[in-house]
């Protein structure tokens, strides 16, 4: 004789939580708040002008004072912290990244005029050289070799003057061996002391990074790959230790970078280490949800709030993202 459900299932009925908006509220296990957000910025040279990004609909390149006008809308909705990347023009790109150094370069007046017209909101910047250097890379160029130390006495500097701008986080997401703890020593030796660093201390050589190279103007400079320096997308262990040594040499918190294929790694990161994490959602995850809403084969707009969620669901602190004032403006209701 066939078993009613109340037998199979022992009486247990699961979906009884689930019958109704306010019981789905009441049990829900994670949530996702305006201030798990950062909203990352292209800049470009000049005054009131915009430039569309191709692989990334809606996201545009701005100059410093529409980057000011993006981080009062970002302080309105409630968006904790903006994270700036510049594309400057060829002319100045060079094979040690020599601009990056330079005071008065784009990011650098960027952090200024946002610090003098909205110093309530947070600004991360990353002293990685790849928007400076001639080939694209991270560090400098030297007879095909991306040469570490030479590359880590760069990066110092560049993030020192970021500091001196008026970052609040310096962000460095250059992958290079032992430079944390050389910025965090050099930060602390300019009087620097409460400047932060977040580490990109997991990235993977990954695909996905492709329309912000483009949005950097990097996409058709990078001569070879970056295997040598990032993490290879096989490998957890090796995040591990990397994440290890970045928080041994000082950094406050850690991000994992791409984000919704490496969930399982922010997962580990969190759960092993205790400290705040966070993830980037990139460039290409960004790009493939919006080009599906654009053929009409999912809900955008679900997905992109779904997506983020997830990050909360592995464990993350917050999401660097694209998407970052539209979701804050559906969480405003």
């Amino acid at each position: 004789m066939r078993r009613s459900v109340d037998e199979i299932t022992g009486g247990k009925r699961l979906r009884r939580m689930r019958k109704a908006d306010w019981s789905r509220r009441l049990v829900a296990e994670n949530d996702l708040t305006v201030n798990d957000l950062i909203w990352p910025i292209f800049l470009i040279e000049g005054e009131n002008r915009t430039e569309q990004i191709a692989a990334m609909p809606g996201v545009e390149r701005l100059t410093v004072d529409l980057a000011v006008r993006a981080a009062e809308e970002a302080a309105k909705l409630g968006i904790p912290a903006v994270a700036t990347f510049p594309n400057i023009p060829i002319e100045k790109r060079d094979t040690t990244g020599s601009n990056a150094i330079e005071d008065d370069n784009l990011i650098n007046r960027a952090t200024r005029a946002i610090k003098a017209a909205v110093p309530e909101i947070g600004i991360i910047t990353d002293a990685a050289l790849d928007p400076f250097t001639d080939h694209g890379h991270d560090g400098v160029l030297r007879d095909g070799i991306i040469v570490n130390d030479e590359s880590v006495e760069q990066i110092v500097r560049a993030a020192v003057g970021q500091a001196a701008a008026g970052a609040d986080i310096i962000a460095p997401s250059d992958m290079m061996d032992g430079r944390i703890g050389a910025i965090r020593d050099a930060l602390d030796e300019n009087g620097f002391q409460d400047v932060a660093i977040m580490s990109y201390a997991t990235k993977y050589a990954s695909a996905f990074y492709g329309p912000y190279r483009e949005a950097i103007g990097t996409s058709g400079l990078l001569k070879g790959d970056k295997k040598t320096y990032y993490i290879d997308p096989a490998n957890t262990e090796e995040a591990l230790r990397e994440t290890e040594a970045d928080l041994q040499e000082g950094a406050e918190m850690v991000m994992v970078k791409p984000g919704m294929p490496y969930l399982d790694i922010c997962r580990r990161v969190k759960e092993t280490f205790q400290v705040p994490t966070f993830a980037y959602q990139v460039s290409g995850e960004y790009a493939m949800i919006e080009a599906a809403a654009a053929n009409g084969w999912i809900d955008g707009e679900r997905v992109m709030m779904e997506s983020l969620l997830a990050f909360k669901r592995a464990g993350c602190d917050g999401i660097l993202t694209y998407f970052a004032p539209r979701a804050a403006k559906i969480l405003a209701g």
